[in-house]
């Protein structure tokens, strides 16, 4: 847009009022089309251009501003002769007052007062819409609509302190095509090393762009209710006169709105209605990004697109803007603000521990309190998962209220257990809905049927990457689904749109537990292991051959009478062995630690069979590995070592150990050949007790004292038979350690200090004798 469309001088103007459209064309029509850029459907409808010429000009045209221009064009050649008063009356019929104002003032010609009174009236609509605003959202987001598993329950959620720490996003991206179990491996490994920010540092700052992901279920949505909240009461985004709040589940009801101020007009028609935004300071909050339809036309604004509404959400682009959603659509997203400097990444990391003790006292009735904190302690699954509301409020509810073969008999040992425990609750208590107990539940051949058409749907579109799905798309596979549409929802919602309607599964947890249930019941080893999309899902199908008669999850492995049983009790074996041929060292170590450790199995011959294909190799303690890998390794560890294995290489690379890890390095100090240290520990109430062949102290970065070092590695190397050690060269206790291992009577070892390495007695001796003289004569 340039000057040298409009007339240089203001004497060139004269009266304005007379001057025909042509004339207006040559010279202004830049200003106007910029101006009224991508709300040119709007403008047009207005003029009375018909529908067939709309979409002519879009076909015709690119950029928004020539289909604007075109949009003047076309209303010229439908009115003959036009003048700017007529153009003018227009603009302000539209509610454009501002561009009347700004060509007029620009060009020196005096404001028809029709205009100022206009002008002063959108000032003073502003300041109500504004004040509206903030009061619907201090009304209707005081009482945060907690979810339930599955159901919506309103609560009374202290938002101030429900996100206390969060985390900016490491580098990882986690990939398209595996958006569910990578996202929650992931997650459990930020665990471990996570940034704390306070809410103030995030939310306080100026910043034009926040991208805040996280797993599902952790709390996105609660965040940025608490945000509108802040902003309503004046203690944040004080320079943003208003704020909009949009979620994408339901822009997907509004394919055909194509601007901001159309989607305004609906989303907020009882406050903003035929609202113009542009000349003040906004900022849209956009939740649940990884829900929206059209994800990836709003990715590729190359691709031309059929649905107005991707444009409408790119213009909040414009805007200063918050965006919320799932891990991978994020990391997507963020690819299109690449040369953006004003943009701040974080992701949710859900419930500190205050927060977590806080819900359980304001969710849970008093006398199952104590049972619901021994399940947290007891369970490092329940442990790392209570961080995430969903499965905090998920495992509450069920311990809180359910029956006993729900509640008394599963401590939500496994991830598995945990899944199960969400998925049988929910049938039981909210489609079943007739208080019969699940193992009565299960009894009915129509209930099992039911269970498996719900599984194969979420397996088919979990294939396909589906998340948000139509009615043909279900009937591919279910050709029933017309008749029987409503006996799915509840695991299913459906979603009502201006183009008929759509379809996704309540919580994108229970579409990937039934993915494994399908898979179990209906693959075989063979097949399962040939799909690499359901390598994210192999722990838990592993998990569903667990034998243990107590779990409920007994319910879920009969579903389908035409499986061939012997194959059902092979699986496990299947899937073991051909991971245990995998080439690659990392995914063979992490994937069949899972699979064993979720099956809850035992060493059988054929386990036992597998695990020698491989000499096993090394197990690291370290700030890598999340709790939940943690406790895959002590459970394969503690069973190895039982069968009469012994480990090769114990690896310990940190200095404060959780009870997962303490339980872990007990397990295999019994049976180890090779031990390394990197960093001083202390390791309370506890002593190794049998031989190892090599001892490794590499602690040349620490200066500790004597009594630290007596503490936490004496009682290793008076086990061991060969020592390799690494001092720091400011330590004074090397007399004392020639006396330890001269008392231990230690033939084979390597002492490095202050660039000296000692591999005997008399060598050491000779050292600290010299050094005394040396002392002395200083």
């Amino acid at each position: 847009m340039g000057n040298s469309l409009l007339p240089s001088s203001t004497n060139e103007i004269g009266s304005r009022n007379d001057l025909n459209f042509d004339e207006f064309v040559s010279k202004y029509h830049g200003e106007i089309s910029y101006k009224i850029g991508s709300d040119w459907i709007r403008w047009g409808r207005h003029l009375g251009l018909s529908d067939s010429d709309l979409d002519n000009i879009d076909s015709d045209n690119i950029k928004c501003y020539e289909k604007a221009d075109s949009v003047l064009k076309k209303w010229k050649q439908i009115n003959g002769y036009l003048s700017w008063d007529q153009l003018k009356k227009e603009l302000i019929a539209f509610k454009r007052f501002d561009i009347v104002v700004e060509l007029e003032s620009k060009f020196g010609v005096t404001f028809d007062s029709r205009v100022m009174a206009s002008r002063f009236y959108v000032e003073k609509d502003f300041t109500s819409f504004s004040a509206q605003l903030k009061k619907f959202y201090l009304k209707h987001y005081g009482k945060i609509s907690e979810l339930q598993p599955m159901i919506k329950a309103t609560a009374n959620v202290d938002l101030i302190h429900k996100f206390v720490d969060l985390c900016i996003v490491d580098a990882v991206n986690t990939q398209i095509d595996a958006v569910l179990s990578v996202e929650r491996k992931k997650f459990l490994e930020k665990q471990m090393s996570y940034t704390p920010l306070s809410y103030s540092e995030i939310f306080m700052k100026e910043n034009s762009v926040i991208l805040i992901s996280g797993i599902a279920g952790i709390g996105k949505t609660w965040l940025l209710r608490k945000c509108l909240l802040d902003w309503s009461n004046g203690l944040i985004w004080k320079d943003v006169e208003l704020v909009f709040y949009l979620e994408c589940r339901m822009l997907n009801e509004y394919q055909n709105l194509s601007n901001i101020n159309e989607l305004l007009s609906v989303s907020y028609k009882d406050i903003v209605n035929d609202f113009n935004i542009s000349s003040h300071t906004a900022l849209f909050i956009i939740d649940g990004l990884d829900e929206f339809k059209y994800f990836h036309e709003l990715l590729n604004p190359i691709l031309k697109c059929n649905y107005p509404i991707v444009n409408a959400l790119a213009e909040t682009q414009k805007y200063k803007h918050v965006v919320a959603g799932r891990v991978y659509a994020i990391d997507q997203y963020q690819s299109i603000y690449a040369e953006h400097s004003d943009k701040l990444t974080i992701q949710i990391m859900g419930f500190n521990e205050d927060g977590i003790n806080n819900y359980i006292e304001n969710h849970v009735v008093e006398k199952k309190r104590e049972v619901v904190k021994a399940t947290l302690r007891e369970s490092p699954i329940a442990k790392a998962m209570a961080s995430v509301p969903f499965y905090l409020s998920s495992m509450c509810t069920i311990l809180n209220g359910s029956k006993k073969d729900l509640s008394d008999t599963n401590s939500f040992l496994t991830m598995t257990d945990l899944y199960a425990s969400i998925f049988l609750y929910f049938l039981q208590k909210h489609i079943i809905r007739n208080n019969k107990l699940i193992y009565k539940i299960m009894e009915d051949s129509s209930n099992k049927s039911y269970i498996l058409n719900i599984c194969k749907i979420a397996y088919k579109l979990f294939l396909e990457n589906k998340i948000i799905f139509s009615k043909e798309e279900i009937q591919d596979f279910i050709s029933d689904f017309d008749k029987n549409e409503g006996n799915f929802f509840g695991f299913i919602e459906r979603i009502e749109t201006d183009l008929g309607c759509y379809y996704q599964f309540a919580h994108l947890t229970i579409m990937e537990f039934c993915v494994a249930v399908y898979a179990y019941n209906c693959l075989t080893s063979d097949e399962i292991m040939a799909n690499e999309k359901l390598k994210s899902c192999l722990s838990m199908i592993c998990g569903l051959a667990n034998k243990n008669q107590n779990s409920i999850l007994k319910f879920l492995i009969n579903l389908n009478p035409s499986k061939i049983s012997y194959k059902e009790s092979l699986l496990l074996y299947l899937i073991l062995d051909r991971l245990s041929k995998s080439k690659d060292d990392k995914v063979y170590h992490d994937l069949f630690m899972e699979c064993f450790y979720e099956s809850q199995s035992s060493f059988t011959d054929e386990i036992k069979s597998i695990v020698d294909i491989r000499k096993w190799g090394i197990i690291w303690i370290d700030n890598r590995k999340s709790s939940y890998e943690t406790t895959c390794e002590n459970y394969f560890v503690t069973h190895y070592i039982k069968s009469g294995r012994k480990l090769s290489k114990l690896i310990v690379d940190k200095s404060i150990l959780s009870h997962e890890e303490k339980n872990l390095l007990i397990q295999c100090s019994a049976n180890v050949c090779y031990v390394n240290f990197y960093r001083p520990i202390k390791f309370e109430a506890w002593k190794p007790k049998d031989k190892i062949k090599e001892l490794v102290i590499y602690i040349s970065d620490y200066l500790i004292s004597k009594k630290d070092f007596e503490e936490s590695f004496l009682p290793w190397i008076s086990l061991c038979e060969t020592l390799d050690l690494e001092l720091h060269d400011n330590i004074d206790f090397i007399n004392d350690i020639y006396e330890w291992i001269r008392y231990l009577n230690i033939k084979v070892f390597t002492i490095e200090y202050r660039g000296n390495y000692f591999y005997n007695l008399d060598e050491l001796k000779n050292f600290i004798t010299q050094n005394k003289v040396l002392k002395y004569i200083k």
